[in-house]
């Protein structure tokens, strides 16, 4: 490609000597020594730190191997271990399941054991520390099922006041529930309000919405 020489005044650019070539040459030499000096220097002052990083980096890298691999066990262990404690109808094995495992899992475990031995402790136990509000919900609705004739109909919706929000997949039945017991304890104003929000919902499930007119 012409030099810019070249193109506007249309002369030759002019030729180093032997000289010039061998100074140039002699420059990236010592250039070339002066970086690897450096470099050598920088090396010492801080190859302690190098080494110390990078032997976090390492650790850092196996700790995670590690850890993936002891999760992905544990879940393979903890659903061996729940699989071997359903087929064998175990109530003590899958409430001892429910302790090790975690989420839903361990909720589920749990309300199973509760299933078979009719623990009511163990009902206590999901609807106060489950892991998962579906099942604290499920364990509140169960227990007014046990306990409801003891409560008056304002402790009833006391209780399960944490289900009132649509959030909750119990959210009809616990509304339905309640007025339900307004209505056995003589109280059809109180109840009427719980089945009218029922029935004003277009979004209630026909079977529960069927259940308020009727009970209305």
């Amino acid at each position: 490609m012409a030099t810019m020489l070249e193109r506007n005044k249309k002369v030759k650019a002019p030729q180093k000597t032997r000289a010039e070539h061998a100074e140039d040459a002699l420059y990236r030499e010592v250039w070339e020594e002066v970086n690897n000096e450096k470099t050598v220097q920088f090396i010492k002052k801080y190859s302690k730190h190098m080494m110390v990083a990078a032997f976090v980096i390492l650790i850092i890298a196996t700790s995670i191997q590690i850890g993936i691999r002891t999760h992905n066990a544990h879940k393979i262990a903890t659903a061996t271990a729940y699989e071997a404690a359903v087929e064998s109808v175990d109530a003590n094995a899958l409430a001892s399941l429910s302790e090790n495992a975690s989420g839903a899992t361990a909720d589920l475990a749990l309300f199973q054991s509760y299933i078979l031995d009719n623990d009511v402790a163990k009902l206590e136990r999901l609807a106060d520390s489950g892991n998962t509000r579906d099942f604290r919900d499920l364990a509140r609705l169960h227990i007014v099922g046990l306990r409801g004739d003891d409560m008056s109909a304002a402790d009833v919706e006391k209780y399960l006041s944490g289900l009132n929000t649509k959030s909750s997949p119990f959210y009809y039945t616990a509304c339905l529930t309640i007025a339900q017991k307004y209505l056995a304890d003589g109280n059809r104003d109180a109840a009427n309000k719980w089945l009218d929000k029922i029935i004003n919902d277009a979004s209630a499930p026909s079977v529960i919405s069927a259940a308020a007119v009727g009970l209305r």
